[in-house]
C-alpha cells in the first residue's frame, strides 16, 4: 500500500492566501499530522472538500512536530482545546505530540499561556509528548518515523516517514542543506520547503541539483508570489492527495 497524505497547507509563514505548510497522513486508524497551522479545523475542512477525502479533526492520533514557528504550531491551541473539551464527555483519545528534545522541551511553555487553566493544566492534559531522538526510527501509529535536525532559526528538524516499503521524506524549515538533501534523498518522495529568504531555501538552490532528484521532488512552503515557471520541480497544492510508492512496487 502507498503512503496517502493529503496536503493541507504550502504557504510560507507571511502567506495571505495558503494555510501553513502541514499534511495529514492517512493510517488505518486515523490521521497522523506533520505541523498543525493557524486555523486547523478551517485548514482540514477546505483540504477535505478539495481532496474528496475526509479529514476529521477526531481522528488524529499524532502530531509530528518540525518546529515552533506559528505558521507550524499555532493549529496546537485549538486542537487541544478541541480534544480535551470532547474528553469531559468520554469522547476520544488523547492526541500524541512527536518532537526532537529541542522543540519538545519548549512546547508548554508557548501553550501555557493560554491553556494552563490559571495553572492547573499542564502539557499532559491536552497531549502526551513523545521525545523523538534524531537518527531513531520510531513507530508511530503503523508508521516508521525519523527524525534529523536541520538548519533554522531556531530548532527545527524534518522526517523520513515510511510504510510498506515506501518512504515520505519532509525536510522541515530549513536553510539550503545538502547535507539534509542527501539525507532525504533516499525517500521516493522528497516534500521541500522554498523561499527566497537566508534563513530557508531558494529555489535556484534546489533548481541546481541533479535531474533525478529534482524529480523525485515537490515544493512546498512558498510565498504568494512564486513563480511556477522558473523551476521544473513541481509544487504542492492545498487538498492535494500525494501518494508514495516504494521504487520496488
Amino acid at each position: 500500500m502507498p503512503i496517502r497524505a493529503v496536503i493541507i497547507g504550502t504557504g510560507s509563514a507571511i502567506s495571505e492566501s495558503n494555510y501553513g505548510s502541514s499534511a495529514a497522513v492517512i493510517t488505518t486508524n486515523g490521521l497522523v499530522l506533520v505541523d498543525c497551522p493557524d486555523s486547523i479545523l478551517r485548514a482540514m475542512k477546505d483540504a477535505s472538500k478539495k481532496s474528496g477525502v475526509e479529514l476529521d479533526p477526531m481522528k488524529i492520533t499524532d502530531i509530528l512536530i518540525t518546529h515552533l514557528h506559528g505558521d507550524h504550531v499555532n493549529g496546537l491551541e485549538t486542537l487541544g482545546w478541541k480534544r480535551w473539551i470532547a474528553r469531559q464527555s468520554g469522547n476520544g483519545i488523547q492526541p500524541r505530540i512527536h518532537a526532537i528534545e529541542s522543540v519538545a522541551s519548549r512546547i508548554w511553555e508557548r501553550l501555557a499561556p493560554a491553556m494552563d487553566q490559571n495553572g492547573t493544566a499542564q502539557l499532559c492534559d491536552y497531549f502526551s509528548l513523545n521525545i523523538l531522538v534524531p537518527g531513531v526510527a520510531v513507530s508511530i501509529a503503523e508508521l516508521q518515523v525519523e527524525a534529523r535536525s536541520s538548519e533554522h532559526l531556531i530548532p527545527c528538524c524534518g522526517f523520513r516517514i515510511s510504510f510498506d516499503g515506501a518512504t515520505l521524506g519532509w525536510s522541515g524549515d530549513t536553510r539550503f542543506d545538502p547535507s539534509h538533501i542527501d539525507w532525504l534523498s533516499s525517500s521516493d518522495v522528497i516534500v521541500h520547503e522554498t523561499s527566497e529568504s537566508r534563513v530557508h531555501t531558494p529555489i535556484a538552490c534546489l533548481n541546481a541539483l541533479a535531474p533525478e532528484l529534482r524529480r523525485k521532488m515537490r515544493l512546498i512552503h512558498m510565498e504568494d508570489n512564486f513563480d511556477q515557471a522558473v523551476t521544473d520541480i513541481v509544487p504542492l497544492t492545498e487538498g492535494e492527495v500525494l501518494e508514495v510508492v516504494g521504487l520496488d512496487r
